[in-house]
């Protein structure tokens, strides 16, 4: 496998994973004034288990606590569970999201 290059795809609101070129998973998102809600992050099934997922949330996270405008409300799962085996993205959520 080749190196995971992550980029945000604003027209399509979501971040984008590529392998070798080709579009292996994303992070969808949508935007508040306040809130980066994620609501779904999809793997390819060639991709899984080979840090796909893992390398789109610490981007999309990465890039919202530079941004440093708005909280996360991580309404999908996989975002969910990975800021939960990362504590130090908690002070990313919002607050009605933590606990």
């Amino acid at each position: 496998m080749g190196d995971v290059q992550v980029t945000r795809n604003d027209e399509q609101t979501r971040y984008e994973a590529r392998v070798d070129g080709e579009l292996a998973g994303f992070a969808e998102y949508q935007l508040t004034d306040i809130l980066v809600v994620f609501t779904h992050t999809e793997v390819e099934g060639a991709h899984e288990g080979q840090g796909v997922g893992s390398a789109l949330a610490r981007y999309a996270l990465d890039d919202v606590r530079e941004q440093g405008t708005r909280r996360v409300l991580a309404i999908c799962p996989f975002i969910k569970g990975w800021i939960d085996r990362h504590p130090d993205y908690a002070p990313l959520l919002y607050a009605g999201t933590q606990g």
